[in-house]
């Protein structure tokens, strides 16, 4: 029986029907080496004896009475495998822009909480390599993915030889970087199919009794006085949301808080999902790294989002001259930790420096923010910050921001978050066959309807782009976008002056809110609640 860390708990607090919380990925398998199509059947033993190498695939939830603290993993006395198990055949003539549009209704719905927080669709029937997207509505031909190596390799694959997994991991249990480890131990290294071995004998450990759990929360109550204030939240929560909400529109919310600017993307988001994805070539990146020296491969990442950001404001004909602050979450997850799932993070506001026009002298801009300059130096410690502030009312706290149109009202805290995750750079297998190529992707939530994930994979970045079409419009053009994006940051590289020590940015807009923006909303909850109950 192991508890949730706080930032774990808040993932499932802030779950809705149109914000589900778990990270996704679409796994794209070359098996034209293999002999025969990798049979359904096959790839269930292949898992079934991989399930020791990830004991939170046979551990649920277990929900303590009242919310009087955070829910535990206890072993799932009822696991079936099949339950966490899917096979779609598509139709004949199929390609992977009919994949990518499965996978999207399938990321939509929420994975169910009486198991295991899991689950993988095995999909096959489709033609590998083939990027057809459709056509607009002025009959333009849209691309899914601009990926070389599937267009090129890979084209000519019948489609009975490839496959694809479809995997949903809850954020409660993995963050972006532990699910990247996930998956590289399911995973092979040869290309020779090794003989899949019998599972390993597995006895769940006893479920605990509700006696144990109430008298473990009790001690845990004890240990964090602040929980019985989000406990009683909790409980007035129903009744009170109304009155809440008419206080804390009458309350003059401070702007200097909310200072990132407005953007298309910082409205409310419906449950429709749409996954975008387009792969470039390390290597370019890193000779964009080389020319312009004193930044990190990192920094030549954030400022290619920034540009086909900068560029896809311009064709909505956005506001673009303030600068748009974007959430990075970093990993803290250390070699000598033992635990191999669950969030380990910290995350920093970073201004991605778009009101600068040249796309190359911004990527040293965006370094010095990153690292130089005063605001963004210490990066916020998310566990430190949800141990201070329970997660139930870091949840209630999110869902009044939503319900309030805060991020509409006023300005948003930041306006979208950007995940850098390493991949691994040799190719990995699945019984014989190879992956060609992954997508990921994150989850959304209110006044939040782009994410980006970008995950280097054999020499190759895929930049994938999870938004809510309802509103991110034309979401299809992002890929061409990050190309022209690249091109103009390689051709003004060479421009760009060498820097010189202790070089101050031309502007600094932003600054590290999060800990203050919460500790307003707090406060407010805190008065608001009194004021009720007097």
């Amino acid at each position: 029986m192991r508890q949730l860390s706080e930032l774990d708990a808040s993932f499932l607090y802030l779950e809705s029907e149109t914000a589900p919380m778990h990270i996704g990925g679409v796994y794209l398998f070359d098996a034209s080496n293999r002999n025969e199509p990798l049979p359904f059947s096959t790839f269930v033993a292949y898992l079934r004896s991989r399930l020791h190498v990830v004991p939170v695939f046979r551990q649920r939830l277990k929900e303590i009475p009242l919310r009087l603290g955070r829910p535990y993993w206890i072993d799932d006395p009822d696991f079936s495998i099949e339950r966490h198990l899917a096979y779609v055949n598509l139709a004949e003539h199929s390609h992977q822009s009919d994949l990518m549009a499965l996978a999207s209704k399938i990321l939509e719905e929420p994975l169910k909480r009486d198991r295991p927080l899991w689950h993988i669709t095995f999909v096959d029937g489709f033609t590998l390599g083939d990027e057809r997207g459709g056509r607009d509505e002025n009959g333009v031909r849209r691309k899914l993915s601009s990926d070389p190596d599937l267009e090129g390799e890979h084209r000519g694959s019948e489609g009975n030889k490839g496959f694809a997994l479809i995997v949903k991991l809850h954020h409660a249990a993995i963050d972006a970087f532990s699910g990247e480890e996930i998956i590289g131990k399911l995973l092979e290294y040869t290309p020779e199919p090794r003989p899949i071995a019998p599972p390993r004998p597995w006895q769940p450990c006893p479920e605990p009794s509700e006696e144990r759990v109430m008298l473990q929360a009790g001690a845990n109550l004890l240990r964090t006085p602040l929980q019985v204030t989000s406990l009683a939240m909790t409980a007035a929560e129903a009744t009170a949301r109304g009155v809440i909400q008419k206080q804390l529109r009458k309350l003059p919310l401070p702007l200097p808080l909310f200072s990132a600017p407005h953007s298309p993307f910082n409205r409310q988001i419906t449950a429709n999902r749409q996954i975008v994805a387009t792969t470039v070539e390390l290597s370019r990146l890193k000779a964009v790294k080389a020319t312009l020296g004193d930044v990190t491969l990192n920094d030549v990442v954030l400022g290619l989002c920034a540009e086909t950001l900068c560029r896809y404001l311009a064709t909505q004909k956005a506001d673009t001259d303030r600068s748009l602050v974007a959430m990075t979450p970093i990993s803290v997850r250390s070699s000598s930790l033992r635990r191999a799932t669950g969030n380990q993070m910290s995350a920093m506001l970073l201004d991605l420096a778009t009101n600068e026009p040249d796309p190359a002298r911004r990527i040293r801009q965006i370094h010095w923010n990153a690292v130089a300059s005063e605001p963004y130096r210490e990066a916020i410690a998310a566990d430190r910050l949800t141990e201070m502030l329970p997660s139930t009312m870091l949840a209630l706290s999110a869902r009044l921001y939503s319900e309030l149109q805060i991020a509409q009202r006023y300005q948003p805290v930041f306006n979208l978050p950007i995940t850098n995750v390493p991949g691994p750079q040799v190719p990995l297998y699945l019984q014989g066959a190879r992956l060609v190529r992954q997508y990921n992707t994150a989850p959304l939530f209110d006044s939040m309807g782009l994410v980006i994930v970008a995950v280097s994979y054999q020499g190759k970045l895929t930049l994938n782009f999870t938004l809510c079409p309802d509103v991110v419009a034309d979401g299809m053009s992002l890929p061409d976008l990050v190309e022209e994006s690249l091109a103009s940051i390689e051709s003004n590289a060479p421009n760009v002056e060498p820097a010189e020590n202790g070089e101050a940015p031309r502007e600094v807009t932003g600054q590290s809110l999060t800990d203050e923006a919460l500790t307003f909303l707090e406060g407010a909850l805190r008065k608001t609640l009194k004021r009720f109950r007097a």
